[in-house]
């Protein structure tokens, strides 16, 4: 029997997790037992930076990991296609565009450019902007400490909106934001509210900006090693706990929505004019980062959204 070892960052209630746990149960059914998946829920209860989860598998610690593209955008520029604020409107035209051929080149830019193999792409969220103070246009955003992710071409786009954008790992958010460390912060509702955020920052802004991908990580060297009918299994299963992943992503959108608001946090949407004003406000950000892609890239990219 062959045990691969899969690692994530989240709690035990994370649609990560739960992905996590379908992909265990199903590789051991598309392979009969041969492989097993051996998964450590959070690394970070163990003491590591969530971040950690990309060199632990790269370097063979680990077999294989869920994570941020935007966290390897720097080493696969191509990945910052998925970077474009404001620009997909909904998660059906996101999934189509990562399931269809502008997801399979990407998966080959990775492969090029890092130990990585891209086995799958998980519902990182649709992000939203929560903050201690109320956020209601654009001239709300001017100064206040905003902790983003550790890529340029975001804290770009959020310096353009007039916020202070400091990159902070995800162990430590948390406590970065009760104790007043930043002002305001961007994360799916589903973090917002399992990382306790909502108990300090009582307003949520819902931008919409970005779906984020979770991109489902194995160690290129681990996968060359498997016979063709395990490797084969295990990508049935990944493709299996992907469609589970999607769904529990979408439904706890609802379900968090309801919960926060139950507790009393504010949620407010934002109207057409208002969406209009930052998606403005960002723009020539995104187009910079549009301008880094080859014509060949962005005539893909722009072909499949508009097909989807």
């Amino acid at each position: 029997m062959i045990e691969l070892k899969f690692g994530g960052y989240q709690g035990d209630k994370s649609v990560h997790t739960r992905g996590g746990r379908v992909l265990a149960e199903a590789v051991a059914e598309e392979t009969d037992g041969a492989v097993t998946i051996a998964f450590d829920e959070s690394i970070v209860a163990r003491g590591h930076k969530a971040a950690d989860l990309l060199s632990m598998t790269e370097s063979g610690e680990l077999d294989g990991c869920y994570f941020s593209s935007s966290y390897l955008a720097k080493r696969v520029p191509e990945l910052g296609l998925f970077d474009q604020h404001f620009v997909v409107p909904d998660r059906r035209r996101a999934y189509a565009l990562l399931d269809g051929a502008l997801g399979n080149r990407l998966r080959d830019e990775v492969a090029k450019a890092t130990g990585f193999e891209v086995l799958g792409y998980w519902d990182n969220g649709l992000r939203h902007i929560t903050s201690a103070v109320p956020i209601k246009s654009v001239a709300d955003c001017t100064g206040l400490k905003l902790r983003t992710l550790a890529n340029e071409d975001h804290q770009r786009v959020f310096r353009a909106l007039g916020f202070d954008p400091h990159a902070i790992d995800v162990r430590d958010l948390p406590e970065a934001v009760t104790t007043r460390r930043v002002d305001a912060q961007e994360n799916p509702l589903t973090n917002t509210l399992n990382f306790g955020i909502h108990e300090t920052h009582r307003h949520i802004l819902l931008t919409r900006h970005l779906l984020g991908v979770a991109l489902v990580l194995f160690n290129a060297k681990r996968l060359a090693e498997l016979e063709p009918a395990h490797r084969a299994g295990l990508q049935r299963a990944v493709d299996r706990a992907t469609q589970a992943q999607r769904r529990f992503a979408e439904d706890d959108d609802d379900i968090c929505s309801a919960e926060l608001r139950a507790q009393g946090v504010e949620l407010t949407e934002l109207d057409d004019a208002t969406r209009t004003a930052f998606a403005q406000a960002t723009r020539p950000e995104v187009d910079m980062t549009r301008a880094s892609f080859s014509p060949e890239l962005r005539a893909l990219f722009d072909e499949e959204l508009s097909a989807a």
